[in-house]
């Protein structure tokens, strides 16, 4: 391949409930990066309908895609590769995704490239961050998805933590149901908790034993519940903004505990941070000064790359294509994807 030549991925992102395409430059300049979110019909049901959210996809892909392209300036033509993820995910909801990026590819006789959801998610730090490069350590939080992993090398993971039951995120919006902040509950608590006191209330912080860098988020969700429901049965006032503030100070320091501990065992230089609870303040911040206490290099995108978005997996595509990953026509949506699977 000449090396000096482009390489355009027009990049397809529909796993929950964002309709998203991208066209991205060699792996690292975004051209376009459109997303058709469904926050606000998906809020009146307290969280994902996932059948609504797939007929929503349908309703907005090729619009979507039509605007990335546009944007971008180019054409089918100019493109190098179709990317699209086909995992982890809703499966109705992937299935949209994966079905639109093979008649694209097919029809425009280009490359189909499947790339993993928390491949994307961590390749989000190359477009901002154009002297990252592997290998170094990434914590993945978001709504599905909590996982400490060593990427080795473009496309190569090895998973050194991940969480036993609830994923951060998930905690962060049964939580702020419980509370009466309503969904999405990620934002909105960080948003309350700036109000509040952290050490209001002591919630407990899990370890699990066998395994230093796995996480448990059930157990602070339930004693949240426990704590809300003892004061209403004494009729004890409490205060919202503080259990907010003590609930996800409770989340941030596992994170950052256990992030600090693989960082001092794997003797990390850099440590990057993906997903949609990286958007979090107090995470950033918390990790920020961990990081700066080890004296190591600290990345994390910028909001709209830490939620779900074509641009990052256009990123991971371009390095996929290098690698020479490519997907027949038979590529299928897989809902419980494994990372470093084929």
């Amino acid at each position: 391949m000449d090396e000096k030549k482009d390489v355009l991925i027009l990049a397809v992102e529909s796993s929950c409930d964002e309709t998203a395409a991208a066209v991205v430059k060699n792996g690292r300049e975004v051209l376009s990066n459109i997303i058709s979110s469904q926050i606000a019909l998906h809020t009146l049901y307290g969280g994902v309908v996932p059948e609504i959210a797939s007929r929503k996809h349908i309703e907005k892909i090729n619009q979507v895609i039509e605007t990335a392209l546009a944007e971008a300036g180019v054409t089918l033509i100019d493109i190098d590769a179709v990317g699209v993820t086909y995992g982890p995910g809703l499966v109705g909801a992937l299935l949209v995704g994966v079905a639109e990026a093979k008649a694209i590819a097919y029809a425009a006789k280009k490359p189909l490239i499947g790339v993993h959801h928390i491949e994307g998610h961590i390749a989000a730090n190359y477009i901002e961050h154009k002297e990252l490069e592997p290998p170094f350590l990434c914590l993945v939080v978001s709504g599905g998805h909590t996982h400490l992993v060593r990427v080795e090398d473009y496309g190569r993971f090895k998973i050194l933590g991940r969480t036993r039951d609830d994923a951060a995120g998930e905690a962060f919006d049964k939580v702020a149901r419980a509370i009466g902040l309503g969904y999405p509950g990620g934002p909105k608590i960080d948003k309350v908790s700036k109000e509040g006191d952290p050490d209001a209330v002591l919630f407990p912080r899990a370890h699990v034993g066998d395994s230093p860098y796995d996480f448990s988020f059930s157990g602070v969700k339930s004693a949240v519940l426990n704590y809300i429901n003892g004061c209403r049965m004494k009729g004890e006032e409490w205060n919202q903004a503080d259990v907010a503030a003590s609930f996800q100070k409770a989340v941030t320091d596992v994170l950052v505990e256990n992030a600090m501990h693989a960082v001092r065992e794997y003797g990390a230089e850099k440590f990057a941070i993906a997903g949609g609870v990286a958007a979090n303040s107090a995470l950033r911040g918390a990790m920020k000064e961990a990081c700066e206490k080890q004296g190591i290099d600290f990345y994390y995108p910028s909001p709209v790359y830490c939620t779900d978005n074509a641009a990052m997996i256009g990123a991971a595509a371009y390095y996929e294509y290098l690698s020479g990953t490519r997907h027949g026509w038979d590529l299928n949506a897989v809902p419980n994807l494994k990372l470093g699977e084929r």
